[in-house]
């Protein structure tokens, strides 16, 4: 277990990485190479993909952190160095993931109960520890994901986030083959939730605000469309016998509220869409009906290798727009615009075009 990858080269005694230098900026910066801890792998980042949910890590800045935290949390490379008692199934040269859940303790009470997405001392990659938007990364064993071969590393890079957690939030919405899906907005994740439920053989309906999305919404997999601009999305799903489940990937808590009422009784809806606006919800509809209100965080690492194996199997893939990791700020702008078909990947070499 030396500090070098194969042997071939020496390992680099610097990085480039953009950092979160001040509230909503991003700086490239040249960063010595650090050595793996206890239990840690160094890791050279091949990509990472870009989420709405690094908006708060990079608009929310701690000034107080020094060096500045490095965002991003869909990260694909391989592994260079292991620090000690770093698991044995990860080996040099390995190409290795690691989502929005750090590494879990393996000591907390949700740990012991086998609840490892629930740890109490998880880091979240990103915010609370350094991130992918970096040619090296450092990563606790723990959280590391194994990358099939058939799956290029700016392909699994989103199924690290946004693919595990719409495949998980289906598995945990309680339908089944033939039901009726709602998918509420055909976004970054939205768009894997979209191929995931076809795939899984549900009855699969997007809803999402104005026209321009129908057509890539059928094409990745919905059999219905509807625009809430022009029609009331509730009526529309109790037309079609109510949806059994409806998973939301959206923030605007006024708009999730609106869609319940098109929930079949036991029906559940699945949050992944966070918020700290208050989500209205009619008691009497949850009670009268059974229905339910269903958080879902992301996934394991066993359970994103599950999602991973499972989008090979099922070819589902992100649709994905690739820039260099210099350009990190255009493409974290292009993703918080919208103007994005679905998911932005930074690389670590060449940009490429759209997927």
């Amino acid at each position: 277990r030396d500090h070098e990858p194969t042997g071939k080269r020496p390992m680099k005694t610097t990085y480039r990485a953009m950092q979160a230098s001040q509230p909503g900026v991003l700086e490239l910066v040249e960063r010595q190479t650090p050595e793996p801890g206890d239990g840690e792998v160094l890791i050279e980042v091949e990509a990472c993909g870009i989420c709405g949910a690094d908006t708060s890590d990079i608009e929310g800045a701690d000034l107080s952190l020094q060096p500045p935290r490095v965002p991003g949390h869909e990260v694909v490379g391989r592994i260079v160095a292991l620090g000690k008692n770093s698991p044995s199934r990860w080996k040099l040269g390995q190409r290795v993931g690691v989502g929005r859940l750090g590494g879990y303790c393996n000591e907390c009470a949700q740990c012991r109960q086998g609840q490892f997405q629930l740890c109490e001392n998880q880091p979240f990659v990103g915010s609370s520890c350094d991130g992918g938007y970096a040619e090296m990364m450092l990563a606790r064993g723990t959280g590391l994901v194994s990358i099939p071969d058939e799956l290029a590393s700016e392909e699994a890079a989103p199924i690290l986030c946004a693919g595990i957690a719409t495949f998980n939030a289906l598995k945990k919405s309680g339908a089944e083959a033939g039901d009726l899906v709602a998918i509420l907005g055909i976004g970054g994740l939205g768009h894997m939730a979209l191929q995931y439920a076809r795939k899984m053989g549900f009855k699969v309906a997007a809803v999402g605000r104005g026209q321009d999305i129908a057509e890539d919404a059928l094409a990745l997999g919905a059999h219905h469309y509807i625009d809430t601009r022009s029609e009331d999305a509730a009526a529309r799903l109790k037309a079609m016998g109510g949806a059994k489940a409806i998973v939301t990937t959206i923030r605007n808590a006024a708009e999730v509220s609106a869609l319940i009422a098109g929930l079949v009784p036991r029906g559940r809806l699945v949050l992944l869409g966070t918020g700290k606006n208050p989500l209205p919800v009619s008691a009497g509809h949850l009670v009268i009906g059974e229905r339910s209100v269903l958080g879902s965080i992301t996934g394991t690492p066993y359970e994103n290798e599950k999602a991973l194996d499972f989008s090979v199997l099922t070819d589902v893939r992100p649709r994905i727009e690739t820039l260099p990791l210099e350009k990190a700020f255009e493409a974290y702008e292009k993703m918080k615009s919208g103007d994005v078909k679905f998911r932005m990947v930074l690389t670590m070499k060449e940009t490429h075009d759209a997927h």
